[in-house]
């Protein structure tokens, strides 16, 4: 599954045209900008699909612009860049991107990308859908029937998840529900990257959109109905 239309913010420009180019050839309608603030001038800026995204961009900084757009927009967002470290990961996953690729990456595998964050972001066709959590056997229930085994955080988060009745949780509700705490001056704390590992577990086992979805400066979210059983 492609978007119709996505929005290429970065600054290089031989590689934004090549990419672009092969985006196009998989029919996508693709709208390049090399300056953060050239996109937010634009009278369609939050009118895009998706949204590929650098962090060392003029104007606007790449992860300040992910915040923006998670502000106006529920696009898919991944970040492709050439900066590394836990630290940049747990930035752009909590601005709100949905994914992070490391410069240098084959455009086939930013296609790939594309297609794994579309199937979750896209309007489910039945948006009342019930999701299930099976305390009794650990395993998270899909609408369509497949029964995934999880592990003890995944369950502790979907636990929050289901209390909270699709409404936002926040990061430190979900710590303290993982048993977790941060110490004073330390900033990773862990909790991004286990939220990744659930959605790609869910991912891997049914083809059912995943309602599971970061807050801009807020939290996560399970935009889906999900039961305790």
């Amino acid at each position: 599954m492609q978007p119709k239309t996505l929005a290429l913010i970065d600054d290089d420009a031989e590689y934004s045209e090549f990419l672009a180019q092969f985006l196009q050839e998989q029919g996508i309608a693709v709208s390049r900008f090399d300056d953060s603030n050239a996109l937010l001038a634009a009278p369609d800026a939050f009118s895009f699909d998706f949204y590929l995204v650098d962090l060392m961009l003029p104007g606007v900084n790449g992860v300040e612009l992910i915040k923006i757009l998670r502000r106006r927009t529920d696009a898919g967002v991944v970040v492709v860049s050439g900066r590394l470290g836990p630290e940049v990961f747990r930035e752009v996953i909590t601005a709100g991107a949905d994914m992070y690729l490391v410069k240098p990456v084959q455009f086939e595998q930013v296609a790939l990308a594309i297609a794994a964050v579309q199937r979750r972001v896209a309007k489910p066709a039945a948006a009342d859908a019930v999701w299930k959590l099976d305390r009794a056997s650990g395993e998270l229930v899909v609408p369509d029937g497949t029964r995934i085994q999880l592990s003890e955080a995944d369950r502790q988060l979907l636990e929050c998840f289901a209390q909270a009745g699709g409404e936002p949780v926040t990061r430190e509700a979900l710590l303290n529900k993982l048993g977790r705490e941060v110490a004073e001056g330390e900033t990773d704390d862990g909790l991004s990257a286990t939220i990744y590992r659930l959605r790609r577990r869910i991912e891997r086992a049914t083809p059912t959109l995943v309602p599971l979805q970061s807050k801009s400066r807020v939290g996560y979210v399970f935009r889906a109905p999900l039961q305790l059983i």
